[in-house]
């Protein structure tokens, strides 16, 4: 199909009026587990794919998150297994599909959250100092190495949940009260020094990936005072970021008015950052935590965890700010012991190996028309696509044979 260059003029026009780049995706960092194991990921229709990247972008997706573990050898979970060879490969097929890569820095050996976030082992016995330089340096190399493995990241979260820092110390250390780093709420020491950590990681990424967007991950969602100051402490110390990342999963955070109620509080507090989802999920059978029961609005079927999506994503949708939506662990698809975990929130039927109906909901977070601004001009004047959509998200058939605007590869297209 040749492009046709008088409608580029009006196309140009219009675009300056869109939205960002809109991102939706998945942590997918356990899916060459389930491949390796031989777990059969199959279409609506039941027919095998055989490339379920290709699959995840012909269905509407364009960016996937993988995480990083420093050393996960020293972890049991199977799920821990994410080291650099890892997510280089990984990372490689994810930017090869022709989609947006998250990389998710752990800076530890196993997993990272607000109530754990355990220094390496082979950084334990560094001063402050000493930390200072390391997280740099491990930064700095980590992403050397991705950019040689045709791996370079897009978006990198410089810390994973950090609501309360990280690098504390050994857990054994926090146990036995020897270590009064594992608290950044108080005194003001541990502010400044996760801060230092922050601007040693951020001043990496800017060196070795300038165009990649940096992301500071907060878990705070339905606390918007506690995470307010999270980030007015960012601000008030010039911390070098470009998007807020933050967790939101019902069943630990509450319904969608207190994530309506976090979004508005940001964006009333002008930060002038872009706000992404970068993790949530919904039951499909079990609730996954105990903090807030949503069943009886979104029962724990199928169908309920479909309208939570849709729900989710018609809220997101209001709010210009919000450009990224990711879920976690979407590839759970039948154990085949690749893990010791059973993720009732996946977008997989365990029995079925087809995705459930909240998989395709997904696209309509950049299918609302405002979604994509940038222009893909293949340098042979002709189309390459692995799927096409119009600008509501419909998938057609195959190439358009309407003149018009068009989403190919989560870009904008005229034909």
């Amino acid at each position: 199909m040749k492009w046709r260059g008088f409608l580029l003029g009006s196309l140009l026009t219009c675009s300056i009026g869109l939205q960002a780049q809109k991102y939706v995706g998945g942590d997918i960092s356990l899916l060459p587990k389930y491949e390796e194991a031989g777990v059969v990921y199959r279409n609506a229709d039941g027919q095998a794919v055989s490339d379920v990247l290709t699959f995840f972008s012909e269905e509407g997706l364009n960016a996937m998150r993988v995480r990083l573990f420093v050393d996960p050898s020293h972890d049991y979970d199977k799920a821990v297994c994410q080291d650099l060879d890892f997510v280089k490969k990984l990372g490689k097929r994810i930017k090869e599909a022709g989609m947006q890569l998250m990389l998710d820095f752990h800076y530890s050996d196993t997993w990272a959250d607000p109530a754990k976030q355990w220094t390496p082992a082979a950084w334990k016995s560094l001063s402050n100092e000493e930390l200072y330089q390391k997280i740099y340096e491990y930064t700095k190399d980590c992403l050397q190495q991705m950019k040689a493995a045709g791996a370079t990241p897009d978006m990198i979260q410089t810390g994973n949940e950090i609501s309360y820092g990280m690098l504390w110390g050994t857990e054994a250390e926090a146990k036995n009260n020897q270590n009064n780093r594992c608290y950044t709420t108080s005194p003001e020491a541990n502010w400044n020094r996760f801060i230092n950590l922050l601007k040693q990681a951020g001043k990496a990424c800017r060196e070795e990936c300038p165009q990649a967007k940096i992301i500071l991950h907060n878990e705070r969602t339905p606390k918007p005072a506690v995470m307010t100051d999270f980030f007015d402490r960012m601000k008030a110390a010039d911390v070098d970021y470009d998007i807020i990342g933050l967790s939101y999963y019902p069943d630990y955070h509450g319904d969608l008015n207190s994530l309506e109620t976090a979004l508005n509080t940001l964006e009333n507090k002008q930060y002038g950052k872009d706000i992404m989802i970068v993790e949530t999920g919904y039951s499909y059978a079990w609730a996954i935590g105990s903090d807030f029961n949503y069943s009886s609005t979104y029962p724990y079927t199928e169908e309920g965890q479909r309208r939570f999506t849709a729900d989710l994503i018609a809220l997101l949708n209001k709010h210009a700010s919000v450009n990224g939506l990711f879920w976690w662990w979407p590839e759970d698809n039948g154990n085949k012991d690749v893990t010791q975990r059973w993720w009732n929130a996946a977008l997989y039927n365990h029995d079925t190996g087809k995705p459930y109906a909240a998989f395709y909901e997904l696209k309509q977070f950049v299918g609302a028309g405002t979604g994509i601004e940038t222009l893909y001009i293949p340098k042979e004047g002709k189309v390459q696509s692995n799927g096409w959509f119009t600008v509501d998200g419909r998938k057609l058939q195959g190439e358009p044979n309407v003149k018009g605007i068009y989403i190919m590869n989560g870009r904008k297209a005229v034909n």
